[in-house]
């Protein structure tokens, strides 16, 4: 069975949620910029103090923050860790990018 062959009031709801689903993605991208937009501050902060590009104490207080939200959100604990950890690792990325580059151009 496709969507084609569905009942029209099935395949209605169907749209409304999938509308829904696409304004949710488009919000956690927008709001995900906004976050990097904060850790990219840090990021030079740090190269400009000479601080590592990671901290995992920070990051292990997050994780276990961010676990007791999602458990209080009623999602995973373990796939909210998962995306905090894909997160926390493309920052440090670019911590470190910007660490260089700050050597680099003498500015640290």
């Amino acid at each position: 069975m496709t969507t084609r062959d569905i009942d029209e009031s099935v395949s209605t709801e169907l749209n409304r949620l999938r509308e829904s689903i696409d304004n949710i993605d488009a919000a956690v991208v927008h709001m995900l910029a906004e976050r990097f937009k904060c850790t990219q501050q840090v990021g030079h902060l740090k190269a400009a103090h000479h601080l590592p590009p990671a901290d995992p104490a920070r990051e292990g207080r997050q994780i276990e923050r961010l676990r007791q939200l999602a458990e209080s959100a009623h999602l995973d604990p373990a796939f909210a860790e998962k995306l905090l950890n894909f997160i926390v690792a493309e920052v440090i990325r670019h911590h470190e990018r910007i660490a260089e580059e700050s050597a680099t151009n003498g500015e640290a």
